[in-house]
């Protein structure tokens, strides 16, 4: 079976955002992603997701190296100074590549 390197993008968020980050990620060409409710403790407080405007997604997206990049530079520019945002990003294999 032969392997592809592939860029795994996570971006952790105020959920409240979370159609704009999907629809920023398609935008620059990623085929697609997964969202996911998350929670959790940071520079910005408790994000306990215990009433609406207190909630995160964990966003993922797998794609090429530089799609991943235009990505993340977008989100930088211009959503990390008003929201609670991380982002990240590591080297996976995949296997089906035509998905990616």
């Amino acid at each position: 079976m032969k392997l592809a390197a592939r860029k795994l993008l996570t971006i952790i968020s105020e959920a409240q955002i979370e159609n704009e980050i999907t629809g920023v990620i398609k935008k620059l060409g990623a085929h697609g992603f997964t969202s996911m409710e998350a929670w959790g403790e940071g520079a910005r407080g408790r994000r306990s997701g215990e009433w609406e405007e207190n909630r995160n997604v964990r966003v993922e997206v797998v794609c090429d190296s530089p799609t991943a990049d235009k990505i993340a530079e977008y989100l930088v520019k211009n959503y990390c100074d008003n929201y609670a945002m991380i982002l990240y990003s590591h080297t996976v294999e995949i296997i089906r590549t035509a998905k990616f």
